[in-house]
């Protein structure tokens, strides 16, 4: 599954899963401007900043910790009031939920943590997609989503240093977070910025 790190000049695209040949690393300004929805993770920032800094890209192109449920999404320039409306509509109708960190896990060359449960993600991202049915996950380059806090990116050797240290600082006891809004996010400037957050109501709130 491809993710933030992103497509940088025409011919780098960092994927996860060891989907075709990764033989380069360039921290560029993008070829195309591109935008996400996504769910950052603050409570996880204590256990992963610092791991992230060392084994993810996408933390040098100003991705904080997150959960992605879109991308790509829209050009930035695209972006406008019917958009974040129909965005809007969307989020008003799923209530904010929690959600624990628990086992760190692989793709081929990827380690991340685990949210759960997985389901309201997933709900999320199929909510958005059912109001933009052009933009796909992943561009539609996979049957399903498996929803996802990216840690690390790299070889075996890393990958098994990173999960060991996330290990002994969980300590079997996880992540708590909170749910509680969703985040646009576009990379125009050639770095990730927050464009526009959308709150999830409280349960009791949630028009659904």
């Amino acid at each position: 599954m491809c993710d933030l790190t992103t497509r940088v000049r025409s011919f780098t695209l960092f994927c996860l899963g060891g989907r075709g040949p990764i033989n380069l690393v360039l921290l560029a300004v993008p070829s195309v401007a591109e935008s996400a929805l996504v769910v950052n993770v603050p409570e996880a920032e204590k256990y992963v900043s610092g791991l992230r800094e060392q084994f993810d890209p996408s933390a040098h192109l100003g991705a904080p910790a997150h959960i992605t449920l879109l991308y790509p999404f829209a050009e930035p320039s695209e972006i406008a009031a019917p958009i974040l409306n129909r965005l809007e509509a969307v989020f008003s109708n799923i209530a904010s939920f929690p959600f624990r960190l628990t086992t760190p896990a692989r793709f081929t060359d990827t380690l991340y943590l685990t949210p759960e449960p997985a389901d309201p993600f997933i709900a999320l991202t199929r909510a958005i997609v059912a109001r933009f049915p052009r933009y796909q996950p992943y561009g539609g380059q996979f049957v399903s989503v498996v929803p996802h806090l990216t840690v690390a990116r790299g070889s075996g050797r890393d990958l098994a240093f990173v999960e060991q240290t996330l290990s002994t600082n969980l300590s079997g006891h996880g992540i708590e977070a909170l749910c509680r809004e969703v985040v646009l996010i576009e990379n125009s400037s050639g770095r990730w910025r927050r464009a526009h957050a959308f709150s999830l109501p409280s349960p009791a709130n949630a028009d659904g």
